[in-house]
């Protein structure tokens, strides 16, 4: 009986997989580790809830303040197919202490809840509730809920005039659809302009296939698959869903991307190359006023700056990314 017990309903390689007696074993991005000071660069950093009702949290990141000149905000959404990972994960808590140090930036990493047990668009709604939360800090907010104090380092050490979201991989998919959010749904929630966003390897796709992937079935069968689990039960679009796929009818209009700059970061290997590639060709094409860069990586694969750091080519985005951010 326990072998049917453990027979398995889902399984989503390299990710996860799910059995039909509801266990849900996740087979990567898992491990965790504290808040820490940096000994390299000296970056603290620290956990905060965000919302107490839901329990989404983040990790702030702050580099070592030398003037009392405030700091752009660098609000980040971790990759991980939006069923994998967190800030607390060791990789992502390097990668975004990193970017903190070289952009001179304070960091909000946002650890909004996964898929299955949260389905999407859960992942979307917490990291929107995470930009009013921090809006919540802006000259003439409300303030958060949390008494825990750390927002301290919002309230004080930044300028609200210069708001960036920031992902890699699912989370830069989740900070296109807050930046359409924000620029096409004025909240007074939202108190403040997005001056720019950082797309690392954006996960956008869809059923049928562009470049790379006409002749790569078996990766495009595997993404196929990352989406299909995820993607929400009352979705009639399946691989199409405007929440993957922002070039099918019924997406929301590019001109109404809420921020002033964007740059898309590719990687020459990664099968989600082509569609990075094709989001910023139809941001040059749409009638959206801001500015866009590409720049692709050559002889690399997705997210490759995760999993080494320190490579030359990951330290050479990652000071391309932090001259983005410095740009007046």
């Amino acid at each position: 009986m326990g072998s049917v017990s453990r027979e398995i309903l889902h399984d989503v390689p390299p990710y996860i997989r799910v059995y039909k007696d509801g266990t849900i074993d996740r087979l990567v991005g898992t491990e965790l580790i504290p808040p820490t000071t940096d000994p390299e660069t000296g970056v603290i950093s620290k956990d905060i809830i965000i919302s107490p009702e839901t329990g989404i949290s983040a990790r702030i990141f702050r580099p070592p303040l030398t003037t009392t000149q405030k700091l752009p905000l660098i609000i980040y959404f971790h990759g991980g197919a939006f069923v994998i990972a967190s800030p607390a994960e060791p990789k992502y808590h390097t990668s975004v202490a990193k970017l903190v140090s070289e952009s001179r930036a304070i960091g909000v990493s946002v650890d909004y809840r996964l898929a299955p047990e949260q389905p999407l668009p859960t992942a979307f709604d917490d990291s929107y509730d995470a930009l009013k939360w921090v809006s919540s800090h802006a000259p003439g907010g409300s303030g958060p809920e949390s008494g825990s104090g750390l927002e301290e380092w919002i309230k004080n050490d930044v300028d609200f005039d210069r708001i960036f979201l920031a992902g890699d991989s699912a989370g830069a998919t989740i900070g296109h659809h807050l930046a359409i959010r924000v620029g096409s749904n004025p909240d007074p929630d939202v108190r403040f302009k997005i001056q720019g966003m950082i797309l690392i390897n954006p996960y956008f796709w869809g059923k049928d296939p562009i470049g790379s992937e006409k002749t790569d079935p078996i990766r495009k069968a595997m993404v196929d698959k990352w989406w299909e689990f995820v993607c929400p039960s009352d979705s009639d679009h399946g691989l199409d869903d405007p929440l993957i796929n922002p070039f099918v009818n019924g997406a929301p209009d590019l001109a109404g991307l809420g921020c002033g700059r964007v740059i898309v970061t590719v990687s020459e290997k990664d099968i989600l190359r082509d569609r990075g590639w094709a989001y910023y060709e139809a941001l040059v094409k749409s009638k959206w006023n801001g500015s866009v860069e590409m720049f692709e990586v050559e002889g690399e694969d997705h997210v490759f700056h995760i999993f080494d750091p320190n490579g030359d080519k990951a330290v050479n985005m990652i000071k391309k990314l932090a001259s983005f951010v410095s740009q007046e």
